[in-house]
């Protein structure tokens, strides 16, 4: 039987790339992937206003009859009109759209969204978190990657996120994250991975190798096998309070998960939710909380949410 094929669109964005991909990872499909970019006003206009026409797109999207895909998977606001014109060309298409497409969402096949949003519908899969591509196999595969950069047996990792509408990510809310680290894990014998992210400000990563390069190893690129390989090897897991992706992709390590919360800018409820919920599963713990360890079932909404989907695809 012949593997389905999927087409992805995504914004391009890490976390939107991380949760399509996830996503068709789960489903055991074939993928290829498709930047999506809007023309102005487009870009500006949320989607209940936009028409389902190829008008709106700056690079069209062409699929001829032997390139049709079985599934498409979508994620993010320009994403959400490309998926539905697609799928009124061809209704034999599976349309799954991961976060919520904010238009009527019998457009969808599958809507796969956060419990913290609260979506309610026949075919909403709710998920605990984001779902995302990162697998535990990668993550024990990646482990000898890091091991010459930091010779312990007690480790802490730090994953830096970026600025954000809610998040500003500036120096001194940083340095007070540098402090209470070094104040509760370094004053204590271990040594620090740092990771950053995509969005992590090139200062951010300079200020973290002048304040804790003496810590131990502060990775200073985008290194996806660097960021599996500190999963594998901290003792615990430091993630900013900015993505809840990046803290989902933590929980699949089964390691103790703080959170390093900041200030917010404006009004965050929905992380608060997700906050309050990976508090209540067991998962996360808030930094400055005492260190001890603690375990929980490894964390992959993916894959649960794939197995759903596989039935309802087949049925």
């Amino acid at each position: 039987m012949r593997k389905l094929k999927a087409l992805l669109l995504t914004e391009g964005m890490h976390g939107m790339i991380s949760q399509v991909e996830g996503m068709a990872k789960a489903l055991e499909v074939e993928y290829s992937h498709k930047i999506v970019r809007l023309s102005f006003p487009w870009n500006l206009i949320p989607p209940k206003f936009t028409p389902i026409s190829q008008i709106i797109l700056k690079d069209k999207i062409y699929i001829t009859e032997n390139e049709t895909p079985d599934l498409i998977i979508s994620c993010g606001r320009k994403s959400v009109i490309p998926s539905i014109f697609l799928k009124r060309k061809n209704s034999k298409i599976f349309t799954i759209h991961v976060q919520n497409p904010k238009v009527n969402f019998k457009n969808f096949d599958v809507i796969v969204a956060p419990e913290h949003d609260n979506l309610k519908g026949d075919n909403i899969y709710s998920s605990k978190g984001a779902i995302h591509y990162i697998t535990e196999l990668e993550i024990n595969k990646a482990r000898q990657y890091l091991v010459d950069k930091i010779k312990s047996d007690k480790i802490v990792a730090l994953i830096l996120g970026g600025p954000n509408k809610y998040y500003s990510f500036d120096t001194n809310q940083i340095i007070n994250i540098f402090n209470q680290i070094k104040s509760i894990f370094v004053s204590d014998g271990y040594k620090v991975i740092i990771i950053p992210s995509m969005r992590t400000p090139k200062e951010i990563i300079d200020l973290a190798t002048r304040e804790m390069g003496s810590c131990g190893h502060v990775v200073n690129k985008i290194d996806k096998q660097a960021y599996l390989s500190a999963y594998a090897l901290a003792n615990y897991v430091i993630v900013t309070c900015d993505s809840t992706s990046m803290i989902s992709e933590a929980a699949t390590s089964g390691k103790p998960i703080f959170v390093a919360h900041m200030k917010e800018k404006k009004n965050n409820y929905r992380f608060k939710k997700f906050f309050d919920l990976f508090k209540q599963i067991g998962i996360t713990r808030d930094l400055g909380e005492k260190v001890e360890t603690w375990t929980y079932k490894k964390h992959n909404e993916a894959e649960r949410i794939g197995k759903l989907i596989r039935d309802k695809i087949k049925n």
